[in-house]
């Protein structure tokens, strides 16, 4: 797990310097597709993947004497879910995030079976679920072939059982049910959310400036 958190610590460095974390970024499909591919830090990219391949290195170690480590279990499903994050986030590689988007959600269902209470594991459903169930139909169809599912309402509610009840990644939770919500253009729920975070977060202005955009922004998302 610690590796996989400093890897955590790296992303979320970068995705504040690139200014990622703007929840405008993913207002709707079409800005989000039209989304910049952006030049990443080498020494922290390097950093990055160094800190995954140690966390996943130590969690395969673990999983051969144990098959039912649970902080194995967790580790990889953090370390696949950062690879999604930084592949179609700062890469804009979207294939790539789906396909590790994919395997964050089968160790997410490994780590539920050993431990159903960790709720922290719903952040990697979810966030499939809601992804997949927002593609168009024929894209959805396209990548049902390939094993991955979506339901945008479950998705959202297995989001908000990680921002609700989960340890580790509650905030994170939160941030993402945000997100969907503006994409849902339920305006007055991703408000609430974000003031909460705002908060409960005061050090952190990403959030106040989150609100004091989607104010201004139509209801109708336009």
């Amino acid at each position: 797990m610690g590796p996989a958190c400093d890897a955590a610590g790296y992303l979320f460095s970068e995705f504040n310097r690139l200014g990622v974390l703007a929840a405008q970024f993913y207002a709707d499909d079409k800005t989000f597709a039209s989304r910049k591919q952006l030049t990443p830090d080498p020494a922290v990219r390097d950093r990055f993947y160094a800190a995954l391949d140690e966390a996943d290195k130590l969690a395969h170690a673990r999983l051969m004497k144990s098959p039912k480590d649970r902080d194995a279990l967790f580790a990889l499903t953090i370390s696949a879910g950062l690879k999604a994050d930084y592949a179609a986030l700062v890469e804009k590689r979207n294939i790539a995030s789906l396909r590790y988007t994919k395997e964050a959600t089968a160790w997410a269902q490994q780590l539920l079976a050993v431990d159903p209470d960790c709720y922290d594991a719903y952040l990697a459903t979810g966030v499939s679920q809601y992804i997949v169930g927002s593609m168009a139909a024929p894209v959805r169809w396209l990548v049902r072939l390939g094993g991955v599912t979506g339901d945008k309402q479950k998705g959202i509610a297995d989001l908000q059982l990680t921002a609700e009840r989960g340890h580790y990644l509650a905030p994170f939770g939160r941030i993402l049910l945000a997100i969907a919500y503006v994409r849902e253009k339920d305006k007055p729920r991703a408000r609430q959310i974000l003031v909460s975070l705002r908060d409960e977060f005061p050090q952190n202005p990403l959030f106040a400036q989150e609100i004091a955009r989607l104010d201004t922004r139509p209801v109708s998302g336009n």
